[in-house]
């Protein structure tokens, strides 16, 4: 009997390879990219109050994080230009930091019940410009900075991976998990469930107030 596979034999190494699985590019496909907005383009935009950003660090280490607020929360400077505000946060700004050093980023636009999504990549800068903030505020409060994104790509993806996962079906939604935070970070913390219940009732008020 041979050996069971350590799995090393069966990695993929170079795009030759992962085409032989995958295979080409069907054709036509790429006729979706555009490098600038069209109207379908803007309008998703301004129904979107979800995104997510993703980085990466001069190294080569992704990430990425949320970004969500009311719908058109992004807002287009013109047809090749995003402005992303920043708002209040952890202050871990894992994804600025990386902007600064490598400052390319791609955004996936999200619609509720819309299981298309909306792909943009782009060079970015990071502004201050009190007139940005100001167009960008909401709750009364302009932005602590924006990201201003200059349009590279722009792209419908289908909608395949939200038909396989249901995520838009209500009635196919797990029960909520709940998170603590407290629970989480109280053991490193050298604490116990008192502060742990201290944490989580911090972070709450900070929902609440801090949004």
């Amino acid at each position: 009997m041979s050996p069971p596979s350590t799995g090393s034999a069966h990695a993929l190494n170079t795009l030759d390879q992962v085409r032989a699985v995958i295979g080409e590019v069907l054709p036509g496909v790429e006729a979706k990219v555009f490098d600038r907005l069209g109207a379908t383009e803007s309008e998703f935009i301004a129904r979107a109050p979800m995104l997510l950003l993703a980085t990466a660090s001069a190294e080569g280490v992704p990430d990425v994080s949320p970004r969500g607020d009311g719908p058109g929360f992004v807002r287009i400077e013109d047809e090749r230009t995003l402005l992303i505000p920043e708002r209040k946060g952890n202050r871990m700004i894992l994804g600025l930091q990386n902007l600064l050093t490598n400052p390319r980023a791609a955004l996936i636009f999200l619609v509720p019940g819309t299981e298309e999504t909306l792909r943009v990549h782009g060079r970015v800068e990071l502004t201050r410009d009190p007139a940005v903030l100001e167009r960008l505020t909401e709750r009364g409060q302009p932005a602590l900075l924006a990201i201003r994104v200059r349009i590279e790509r722009v792209f419908f993806h289908c909608a395949k991976a939200f038909r396989r996962s249901k995520l838009w079906q209500p009635d196919t939604w797990p029960e909520r998990i709940a998170i603590s935070f407290g629970r989480l970070v109280a053991p490193k913390l050298g604490g116990d469930e008192k502060l742990a219940e201290a944490i989580d009732r911090s972070i709450e008020e900070d929902y609440r107030t801090g949004l």
